[in-house]
């Protein structure tokens, strides 16, 4: 009887834990999980959080480190050369691994990647193809090189994206594809039985997301902060002010007036930023003459409310971003 693949594991987010299960569930030995420090939570920088996958490899008994860098972190290396790996999988770990540590497994090292790459390398493919607009996506394996997200790709399984879904709904949808896909790329290359093909096409990229990113641009149109909501569902959310006051905008949709209107959506002159009642709808004028139904929203220290809630107890109309 053949002994079980060894693979070390990099990888950081909630996106990652499910391969790392995968891996596990499949028989795969992982000596080593590789994944990012501790961060410190809250506003005030205090307790500091192990990351999804840390969680997750020492609940299962498995050693971790967090090495703060891993460019020249002679350490390190010598950690992943004694755990003899047949393999290194890589799911969302966050750092480009240099060519050293590439070079160690006897099989190539394989990328867990959630976009149809070429497009949407990067941090954040899955915010990326939803700001984008995209209506379908990807979960692909590829053999990693040292450039971003840039290696050929050996298996894909695409997917629609749902008109309403966030970042969050279709990431949790996701992250289990990227384990089945993990564990067949590794299984077949053990076998000799894949090969990769070249990315095709011209490739666009995405960043690593900051909490600024989600302060709301009351000039971009109705669908545009329709999915930068969605995007950033939820993290950063998308947030604003009133007055002084932080408020952050939970639910909200494209408003139309009447689908037989041609001046549907359309805003009656009011400021990009202005929030009113009508009937029973809390409205937001927003760029290009459109207009954005709030449905939740939260103010700073309080509960979410609904946008009836909100407008029984606020002055309107009012505006939002105005310090």
């Amino acid at each position: 009887m053949s002994e079980p693949l060894r693979a070390v594991f990099f990888g950081t987010p909630e996106f990652a834990a499910p391969s790392l299960a995968a891996l596990l569930d499949a028989g795969f030995e992982v000596p080593l999980v590789v994944t990012q420090p501790d961060r410190p939570v809250g506003r005030r920088h205090g307790e500091a959080r192990r990351s999804a996958v840390a969680e997750l490899a020492e609940a299962r008994g498995i050693p971790t480190v967090k090495p703060a860098k891993i460019r020249g972190d002679a350490e390190l290396l010598d950690r992943l050369r004694a755990a003899r790996p047949d393999a290194l999988a890589v799911v969302a770990y966050g750092r480009i691994l240099p060519a050293e540590i590439l070079a160690l497994p006897r099989l190539a090292p394989v990328n867990v990647h959630a976009s149809r790459l070429p497009r949407h390398r990067g941090a954040s493919p899955i915010q990326a193809a939803i700001l984008a607009g995209d209506t379908e996506t990807a979960v692909a394996t590829m053999r990693m090189v040292e450039q971003l997200d840039a290696g050929p790709v050996y298996l894909e399984r695409r997917t629609a994206i749902g008109p309403r879904e966030t970042a969050g709904e279709l990431s949790a949808r996701l992250a289990p594809v990227g384990g089945e896909l993990l564990v067949e790329t590794l299984r077949r290359l053990a076998a000799g039985a894949l090969d990769a093909r070249p990315q095709t096409g011209e490739p666009t990229y995405c960043r690593t997301i900051r909490r600024e990113d989600g302060r709301a641009d009351w000039a971009l149109d109705a669908s545009t902060l329709d999915r930068t909501l969605r995007a950033y569902t939820p993290w950063p959310g998308l947030f604003t002010t009133l007055g002084t006051e932080r408020v952050k905008i939970l639910e909200a949709e494209p408003w139309v007036r009447d689908e037989g209107d041609a001046e549907a959506g359309a805003d009656a002159g009011h400021p990009p930023g202005t929030v009113y009642r009508e009937g029973a709808d809390l409205l937001a004028s927003v760029g290009g003459g459109t207009v954005l139904r709030i449905l939740r929203l939260q103010r700073a220290g309080r509960g979410p409310v609904s946008g009836m809630q909100f407008a029984a107890g606020a002055r309107l109309p009012a505006r939002f971003g105005d310090e």
